[in-house]
């Protein structure tokens, strides 16, 4: 009888001890990285590389509930929260544009807080290239986060603007000249597209009074065309 209790007794240690790991282990599962994430299958970057598995990985909705930790004093980190793979974003701007109707080509640099897109479309008439502007740009501005800025051109000879940018980075000296430089360029020589609300002109550059805003949030140039356009982004005459 003793050994009977004896042996209950140690199984039911082993039973609970087990528990206790899964519940930890469970823990680990629910609050990982940073842990305060539930409920995610990884926490990866916001543009990921695509899984071995693409079918399942593009049937997956995206779902992330974010909680205190659970541990007193650690709080969410805001690391490369908006960290974002921009040589998968210009590769997705660029095939987006390629399958609308009238854009047999397109470049596309994107910036830590600009998109540059060049394209080639058979359009000439002034109404019609707008229109194609409009198409680009607004694909362009579906694929990055909200706070970006998207100029287009139609002129090939800016492609080659846009391409001689990517062969520098952030840390390059003179790089914001040169890229404020091709952005008035393009701003000079092709449509934008409509405005995008009314306190964003078609760039996407706040220009609503009630916004403070810093002398290089809006170039130069789209001051003197904000005064020549109407309501609906179109350039008057």
């Amino acid at each position: 009888m003793n050994k009977l209790i004896l042996g209950t007794t140690i199984l039911s240690f082993s039973l609970i001890g087990a528990a206790c790991n899964g519940i930890d282990t469970a823990n680990e599962e629910l609050f990982h990285d940073n842990g305060n994430t539930i409920n995610v299958n990884d926490q990866e970057d916001l543009y990921n590389n695509p899984s071995k598995d693409k079918t399942q990985r593009s049937e997956d909705f995206g779902y992330v509930r974010q909680q205190k930790s659970p541990i007193q004093g650690r709080t969410i980190s805001n690391d490369n929260m908006y960290s974002i793979n921009r040589e998968q974003v210009a590769d997705s701007i660029s095939k987006m544009s390629v399958a609308l109707p009238n854009v047999k080509d397109c470049s596309t640099l994107v910036t830590d807080e600009e998109v540059l897109v060049s394209y080639v479309t058979d359009k000439k008439d002034k109404d019609a290239r707008f229109e194609v502007a409009d198409q680009v740009k607004k694909t362009a501005m579906s694929v990055v986060p909200r706070w970006y800025h998207v100029y287009v051109t139609d002129d090939k000879n800016l492609m080659r603007n846009v391409e001689n940018l990517a062969k520098m980075d952030s840390d390059s000296r003179n790089v914001n000249t040169a890229i404020d430089d091709t952005i008035n360029l393009m701003l000079q020589a092709s449509p934008q597209g409509r405005n995008i609300d009314a306190g964003e002109n078609a760039n996407g550059e706040m220009t609503d009074d009630k916004y403070e805003m810093q002398d290089d949030d809006v170039h130069k140039i789209n001051k003197d065309r904000q005064k020549r356009q109407d309501k609906t982004g179109n350039m008057m005459d």
